[in-house]
């Protein structure tokens, strides 16, 4: 085994979400470190976009329109992927969405809109991909989770109550798939510069840097070391954590 990442070249990744913000830069990562990737996004051109994109990294990269909250779709993408590839090496479980408003305000579609995403898409992709990788015996699932699946922050609660259940979820199921190789694994990013955040965090950034002890904002490339290191070798014997990126805040 060498430096985390080395063993990546040749491997196939699902990324949800994976046309923008997060998702965008860790499928850009991935390409960086040799994975073929399969950009998923409920908008087929943004993904068709970000695909060709990739493959100037030298790697294959497609693009597959799914809505994360309808299981046939979610299954249908899942079994085209395998069809193509013959196999999922890597989930990156990234698709997700924010309300924010009061508990008080906040309507119960609104409430049913955040959770179906960012905990039932969850559920359906990583059982989806659960079931091809614990026929493989081998797999590296990750959840994008969030310093808020921890912490309380007002008007988020639709969003705070998902990504701590996307946490608890997780540990599940790293139990339940442990004994055929699948290793599950969630990070938690805290506030990263992307440009789907660029317009809040300016507006907040002297209020979010009192609450990161670094006192700077996360990049995705402290992002990508966390995501490398969860989907090499280098942490097969990790599985069923939260690692928090997020300059210490959650500490």
């Amino acid at each position: 085994m060498g430096l985390p990442g080395s063993d990546l070249a040749g491997k196939v990744a699902i990324v949800t979400g994976g046309s923008k913000g997060i998702g965008y830069g860790i499928a850009r990562a991935l390409a960086e470190a040799g994975v073929h990737v399969v950009v998923v996004s409920r908008n087929l051109a943004e993904g068709e976009q970000v695909a060709q994109e990739l493959a100037g990294f030298g790697i294959r990269a497609v693009a597959r329109r799914a809505d994360v909250t309808n299981k046939g779709e979610v299954e249908d993408m899942v079994a085209s992927v395998v069809e193509d590839f013959g196999r999922i090496d890597i989930l990156i479980n990234n698709a997700g969405m924010n309300i924010r408003k009061a508990l008080l305000d906040l309507a119960e579609e609104e409430w049913d809109r955040v959770i179906n995403t960012n905990l039932k898409g969850i559920f359906l992709v990583g059982q989806a991909v659960g079931r091809v990788m614990v026929k493989q015996k081998k797999g590296k699932i990750i959840n994008i989770a969030s310093v808020a699946g921890v912490k309380g922050r007002p008007f988020l609660g639709a969003y705070c109550s998902s990504k701590g259940a996307v946490i608890q979820l997780t540990r599940v199921m790293a139990l339940e798939w442990v004994k055929d190789n699948v290793q599950v694994n969630a990070i938690g990013p805290s506030y990263i510069e992307t440009p789907m955040t660029a317009d809040w965090i300016k507006v907040k950034k002297d209020e979010i840097l009192q609450r990161i002890p670094m006192g700077r904002l996360g990049t995705m490339q402290d992002l990508a070391g966390a995501v490398i290191y969860l989907a090499s070798e280098a942490s097969d014997f990790v599985t069923g954590q939260a690692i928090f990126v997020d300059g210490g805040s959650t500490a």
